[in-house]
Parts: C-alpha cells; structure tokens; sequence
C-alpha cells in the first residue's frame, strides 16, 4: 500500500497523486479530502469520448463514484500501469492482465486487419481507424444494414422495406434494416396480398368500379336525404306542406342572390313521393340539379339500366355497392406496403432470407466490435485518468505555472498583460451572480473564432494590475488551449480592487468621479438655463410693443430678463466665484508650508487606512472556488488566491534579455517638423506671455499683504515705502520689527 504525501499549494492542503498506483489509494480516501465532487462535461480539455465513458449514468456530470468506478476496473486490466503512469495513448498487450484476455485477442485481430508492423502494440490512432474501417464497410454488430453495405439487387428491396415502416439507425448513424424489419415486412406482404386477391369479388362493376363508386358517395347526402322524406310524407302526408318554403321567407330572399340561393338550398331535391320513387324529370332546380342529372346519365342509367326513375331499394343496392368498393381501396392505400403494392408479387421469399442472412452475419459480430469499443475504453482511461484525477482529486495545475489545468479554457491578451486562467462559461447571469458574492475582480470575455465558428465566453479572473483600465467594450486576443488565436471583447466585468494601492486610492477616484460628474452636471444645466434666458431675453425684446403704442398697465412687478438679466446674473455668479476663490486663499496664505503638507498627508492617512485595510482583508479573501462553482463545479475546499498565485494568473512579461531602451521620443522631432510646415492655429508668443503675466498678477494680488510684510521686516523696503504700502501699519508693528522703549515722562515743574 502506497503512503498518501499531502502538500499544500496556495493554503490548500491537498493529496499528492504522482503515478496510477498511488490514484488506486487516493480515491479510497474520504470524498470530503477531495478537491471536487462533481463537475459538467462541457468546458473540460480532454478527449470528449473519455468524458461520455465516465458519464456512466449518462447526466452531463462526473461524480465521486464514477471516478473510483473507472479506476478499480482500469486497475484490474492492467498489470503493469507505465502507460498509464505516463499518461500514453499507446497500449502494450504485454501490459494486459488475465482478466483483459477478450481485450488482447480482439487487439491481436486489429492488428492483423490492419496489418500492422508491430503486432506487440496498440495506439488509439489504429483502434479508431479499424473501427472506423468495420463500419464504413457496414459491419457495425448492431444487425442493422445501410442499403449501401448490401449487393446491388438487395438495395431496392431494402430501401422499399425502410419507406414502409419506422426507421432504425445503426452504430455509423445510416439507416438500415434489420431481421425484424424483415419478419414484418414478411407478414404485412402476405395481408396486404391476401386483400388484394379480394379485388375482383369487390369491383363488380369493371375497371371503372371506383370511379363509380366515388361518383355514388358524391350524392349520397342529396338521394339519402330525398328517400328519407319520402318515408316522411308516406308515413305523415301533412308533412309535405312543411317541405315547402313559406311565402314570407320567399318575399324576405327577393332580390338577394344569395339568400334566394340558401333558401333554394334548403328544399327538397324532387316533390317527395310516398311510394319512395324518385322520377329524373320531377327534379327540381336547385343547388345540386347539375350534379344529380349528371349522375342520372352517366351512372344510373348505365349501372341500374333504368333512365327514368330511381327506387329507394335501387338506390340502397347501388350505396351498398359503393361503400364497399370505397372500404377496400381505403384498406389498400393505407397499408404500410401500400407504395409496393403493385410489385409486391415479384419479391421473392430468396431475396427476404438474403437480407435476414446480411442482419444475422453483421450481428454475429457484436462481441467483437463491443470488446473493440471495451479497448478504446481502457486505451482512453490509460492515457487520461491520472491526469483528470489531478484536476478532480486534487487540483496543483492551477497553482503551477508549468502546467495546464483541464478546465482552463486558454490565455488572454488585453491591456498589456497575460491572464493565464480561464474557464468557460454558460450562463453569465448566474456565473456572475455567484462571483459577485466573493471578492476577485472578474472579466467576462466573449471569444470569437476567426474560422467562423460559434463564440463561446469565459471568466478571466484579474489579479494584478488596475481594474479601472478594464472596461465592457475593451478587446483583446484569446489563445486556447491548441494555441489557436481568437478575437476576445470584454462584455462584463465584475470589479473589486486587484491591488493594495488599488484598494487605498479607489476613495479618491470615486470621490474625483462623484465630483466630475457634478461639476458636468451643474455646467449641463447652468448651459440649460443660460440658452433658456437667451431665449426669453429674445422673445421679450422681439415681441415688445412699438415706440408709438398706448402704454399698456404695468405689472405690479416687472419681471428682469433680456440683456440685463443675462448680465446681472453673469456679474453675481462672477462676484459669489470672486469671493469664494478669495476666502479659499485668505485661509491658505494663513498656512504655511508644513501645516499644508501635515493636513494633506492627515487627511490621505484619514481616507487611505480604512480603505487600504479594508481592500486588504477582501485581498486575502480572495478565493477562486466561486469561479469553477460558477461554471457547474461542486468543490470541497476553497482555492485561495495568494499573492504567489495572483503573480502567476495575472502577468505582465518583461522586453528581451538583449532588448535595449531608447528613452528618446521621436514625436517630438516629427511634431516640430510638422509645426515648422503648418500654419499654427493657437495664441501667439505674445498673448500667451501676457495671459501669463494676468494670471500670476491675479494671484500675487491676492497675497499682496503678506509679501509686502516679508520684504518690510527684511528690510528689502525702505521705511518710507512700507509706510506707502503699508499705511496701517508702523514700522514697529510689522512682523520681526524692534520693539520701541516708550520715552520716560517729563518731570512736573515745582510749584
């Protein structure tokens, strides 16, 4: 018994699973020491036949069990694990047990059919090749043969026999026929020409029986209706008046068309004759005159021999008659042979054994193919086990940067750096909802192959860099897993702060968003106001009264607009602007340049810390659990994202070793060119220097005091300036000045 070595990668303790014998110990471990429990076929890079072979109850999903399943029964058919050890899709019959005996003599017959060289040795390139081979030449031991796989004078018969009935599909996906298709057929050939045998006994009127017969149930309705009330009056003689149509109901349908035609409609065919006869000559001409007359000459007359009168035993005789003939056609056409029905006396019982031989033969050679189809199992379990079991079991890949994890989906380009991990995602609404509970910044990229194939999403964890710079819209390029480029665009991104700094400096980004978005906000809506006091100044001043007009009452208060009002308002917001600039820089000059710098740096420590240990306790949460559970995972442990591991998701590679900078910047020398031939569309030198000059008089002005002190007390004024600058102020009452000895008080003269 293999000793179980645990190790940790990223603050995950999971087992270390290095060769197939150590896999046959580590999946008796508990389920609640594994990694995961179950996880969906789609998204996993493997071989797709692999995955459908552990999908034993066949749910989209592999579990615990069906794991240990295929390992144990891998375990005993192989006696010697190198190969699977190494992870090989080549098959050594040397290394199978007794219990695979049937798998090494249907490997042998592979081999021979394939007339391989070395006969010690199976790739699962050969096995799928000779399967392959077996059913495009229609042997697939399902007993169901494709048309194509039978002699040419096999193929007609075969084909009539699939149009008769249901379809069957074999192994290759071709539709074939099977002895039980061909016991039917037997059986529905021999009823349907039983039936047609009757023929003669039926059409008693010749070939034209079924015209006949159709031209018979074409007036059933009109004759059946016309002896019924014939048996009416003969029964009721009083009931004849109520045939007839009322005079109001007549006069009511005069000049309607229409109506005249319905009320002509609901009378009878012929006056009604107690003695249930109808005379041809007595019909009336209704709605269905044409059809009867033309009945009276082309089938009644011929078939009863009688063109004068119509009795209702004639007439039930005849119905009979055609019923019959109906109901036997009826039979016929919807008989599953009904197509074949005419050559149905040409197949012979040889042709019927010939196909029923073919079905036999090919499922004769189920044993074979299903140990086939056992080999490929245990080639594919050989070369992909140990390596699912280290993503399943235990998941190292996606710590080391060396390998490749089966659920990553490939590597993203975009914004200057690599993302190595990506997984696929189905559901972005609910992917993203489970994500969003954690704290790792998330970029969903929709990939768009160029070959036109349908695009498919990932999630891209982001674990360095800045997430502002990440935006929806932003694209890039996707690599998967073969290396083939795609284009990448960003449709979601799920943001939380990537780095510390990120973490502490996030406040002010969204403090400078908040208050540009303001500041937009406010100059969108002075803009607002200011056309719309526009507008008013210049419809008062269009739609004034003229200089001779009757002056018109004035209003009790005259509302400001126009010109005026636009500069009044201009001149206060001027001044309030005026004086706010004004008060911020009395307060400033009151400071000096340490106080500035103490409370910036208080306040940055004020905003930054919180923020900072905050943003660090969400980076050490980050866990990458949530973004395989998101995509149908179901895992045991939490992934922790480190430091370590964020360096490797998430990369920005260095220039070339032999790479060398050249700091100079060539825009500079190609802009001057083109200053040099352009003709410049800015301000002037001049302007430029004296809109300088304005700004820093504007400035100086507003500390004017203050220098003018400083250079007082160092003496760079003399006195006499200073008391022209400064008239408030004597020399002694300027900061730094000598203090000035009161002079002693003259003595009292004696008296």
């Amino acid at each position: 018994m293999a000793q179980l070595v645990y190790r940790r990668y990223g603050g995950s303790l999971q087992v270390d699973i290095p060769d197939f014998h150590t896999l046959t110990e580590a999946v008796r471990i508990p389920a609640t020491q594994w990694m995961a429990l179950a996880c969906p076929l789609e998204g996993i890079a493997c071989d797709p036949r692999f995955l459908t072979l552990m999908d034993a109850d066949g749910n989209g999903r592999i579990r615990v069990e069906e794991l240990r399943a295929a390992v144990d029964w891998t375990a005993a058919r192989l006696k010697d694990a190198k190969g699977a050890d190494a992870g090989s899709d080549v098959l050594d019959l040397s290394a199978l047990s007794d219990t695979a005996n049937n798998l090494r003599g249907a490997a042998e017959l592979v081999l021979r059919t394939l007339h391989a060289p070395d006969a010690t040795r199976l790739s699962l390139e050969q096995l799928r090749t000779s399967d392959k081979a077996l059913r495009d030449a229609g042997s697939n031991g399902d007993g169901i043969i494709a048309p194509t796989s039978l002699p040419e004078r096999l193929r007609p018969l075969a084909q009539a026999i699939i149009a008769a009935f249901p379809a069957v599909t074999n192994r290759a996906g071709l539709v074939g026929v099977d002895a039980a298709l061909v016991k039917r057929f037997r059986e529905e050939r021999t009823a349907l020409l039983a039936h047609l045998s009757g023929r003669d006994a039926v059409f008693t009127w010749g070939t034209a029986s079924l015209e006949q017969a159709k031209r018979i149930h074409d007036v059933a309705p009109l004759l059946d209706g016309y002896f019924v009330q014939c048996r009416l009056v003969a029964a009721q003689p009083e009931a004849a008046a109520s045939l007839r149509l009322r005079a109001e109901r007549v006069e009511g349908a005069l000049g309607d068309v229409g109506a005249m035609g319905k009320a002509a409609g609901e009378l009878p065919i012929a006056l009604p004759d107690p003695s249930g006869v109808l005379v041809w000559a007595r019909l009336y001409r209704g709605p269905g005159y044409e059809r009867l007359e033309a009945f009276h000459q082309e089938v009644a007359t011929p078939l009863l021999g009688d063109g004068v009168k119509l009795t209702d035993t004639a007439w039930k005789e005849l119905s009979a008659k055609a019923e019959a003939i109906l109901a036997w056609q009826s039979k016929r056409d919807t008989h599953a042979l009904h197509a074949v029905a005419d050559t149905l006396s040409t197949v012979s019982d040889e042709e019927l054994d010939a196909l029923e031989a073919a079905s036999r033969e090919d499922l004769s050679l189920k044993g074979t193919l299903d140990v086939i189809a056992e080999l490929e199992r245990l080639v594919l379990y050989q070369r992909w086990l140990l390596v699912f079991a280290n993503n399943f079991i235990s998941m190292p890949s996606l710590y080391l940067p060396k390998r490749r994890g089966l659920m990553e989906r490939g590597t993203l380009i975009l914004a200057g750096r690599k993302y190595t991990l990506s997984v696929l995602v189905k559901d972005r609404a609910g992917h993203s909802a489970l994500t969003g509970q954690g704290t790792t910044c998330i970029l969903y990229v929709k990939v768009l192959p160029k070959d036109g194939a349908e695009g498919y999403e990932v999630a891209v964890p982001v674990t360095a860099g800045r997430s502002t710079e990440l935006v929806v819209g932003k694209r890039g390029v996707f690599y998967d897993v073969d290396g083939v480029e795609s284009d990448a665009i960003v449709t979601q991104v799920v943001r939380q702060p990537v780095s510390l700094w990120e973490s502490m400096t996030m406040p002010f980004m969204r403090i400078g968003a908040f208050i540009s978005g303001k500041v937009e906000k406010l100059a969108a809506s002075g803009e607002k106001d200011f056309d719309s006091t526009l507008e008013h100044g210049y419809t008062q001043t269009v739609t004034a009264p003229p200089a001779g007009a009757a002056p018109v009452a004035a209003p009790a208060a005259p509302a400001a607009g126009g010109l005026a009002g636009v500069l009044a308002a201009g001149g206060i917001a001027f001044a309030a602007l005026g004086s706010s600039l004004a008060f911020i820089l009395t307060q400033v000059k009151s400071l000096t340049l340490v106080d500035v710098i103490t409370a910036a740096t208080i306040l940055a420590i004020v905003v930054m810390a919180p923020a900072g240990l905050l943003g660090w306790m969400k980076l050490r949460r980050r866990n990458l659990a949530l973004l395989l559970e998101g995509s149908g995972w179901a895992l045991n442990d939490r992934l922790m994202l480190t430091r370590g591991v964020a360096t490797l998701i998430t990369r920005r590679p260095k220039l070339p070793k032999n790479a060398r900078v050249d700091r100079s910047d060539l825009v500079r020398g190609a802009l001057r060119h083109t200053q040099d031939d352009d003709e410049s569309d800015g301000m002037s030198l001049g302007a430029r220097i004296g809109l300088t000059l304005l700004v820093l008089f504007i400035l100086l002005w507003q500390v004017r005091v203050s220098i003018t002190e400083w250079m007082c007390t160092h003496q760079w004024l003399s006195e006499d300036s200073c008391r022209v600058f400064l008239p408030k102020l004597v020399p002694s009452e300027l900061p730094g000045a000598p203090a000035v000895v009161p002079a002693a008080p003259a003595p009292v003269p004696a008296k």
